[in-house]
């Protein structure tokens, strides 16, 4: 009993919990707070799925976006969680599983706009969230404006709020986000997507190389039997498993 506590206490910072740093912004279908309070979506359904294969119960922690990476150093987090590419950047500060998704990028616009493709963005302003994926993208969009957003734990609202009020002219963020964002707002409309199929993975704190390998492990379980495939249906309906 005495080592399978010792194991448990060098898997994670608390021993029986994984700490996981996310937001709290509505970032549906991926992740998103309940009216009572509790977290749902494809990205916490895997984790307590993860989790129960580990024996761990997660918690989440409401950062912003602009300290995931950094807070890890703090040594009081497991991992990062929340919506996130697999990068070269990204890697300096944890070790990534797997992805346990392939997404595109895409553009939205309000609904006036006849925007439908890079080209049309040349003198307009893009908004996006600060050195992130997606922003990065702008750089290709001839003659676009980057418009970039500081990390806060209301990025996504914030941008939504500025295209709305023709702040910008452009938002590009992740495809799935902004699928719900138009959907939900007859305002706005998607004026493109672009095919990056970015590697969402769960970003593990370097001290934390057993927990990486296991999370790794129960992942590739999960596949094997067909639970992420559920997931996926059940949150994604309308994309093709990728795996």
């Amino acid at each position: 009993m005495e080592s399978q506590e010792l194991l448990t206490a060098e898997l994670t910072v608390q021993p029986g919990y994984l700490n996981i740093v996310a937001s709290d912004f509505d970032a549906r279908p991926m992740s998103y707070l309940t009216a009572d309070g509790q977290r749902a979506g494809y990205e916490p359904d895997l984790a307590r799925a993860l989790c129960k294969q580990l024996g761990l119960t997660p918690v989440w922690h409401n950062l912003p976006m602009a300290e995931f990476y950094t807070s890890m150093a703090t040594g009081n987090y497991d991992v990062v969680w929340f919506n996130q590419a697999n990068t070269l950047e990204r890697q300096q500060w944890v070790t990534f599983t797997q992805p346990y998704g392939l997404f595109d990028e895409s553009v939205l616009v309000q609904a006036s706009s006849p925007a439908s493709s890079p080209a049309d963005l040349a003198g307009q302003r893009v908004g996006g969230l600060a050195d992130s994926t997606n922003i990065a993208l702008v750089n290709d969009f001839p003659g676009a404006i980057a418009v970039p957003y500081p990390g806060s734990d209301k990025v996504l609202p914030e941008m939504l709020a500025a295209l709305r009020a023709g702040e910008i002219d452009a938002l590009i963020d992740d495809e799935l986000v902004l699928l719900v964002a138009a959907a939900e707002d007859p305002n706005l409309r998607m004026a493109f997507s672009l095919p990056t199929q970015a590697r969402f993975s769960i970003g593990v704190a370097k001290d934390k190389p057993e927990l990486s390998e296991k999370l790794d492990s129960a992942l590739s379980a999960l596949i094997a039997e067909g639970t992420l495939a559920q997931l996926w249906a059940k949150w994604i309906p309308w994309k093709p498993f990728p795996f």
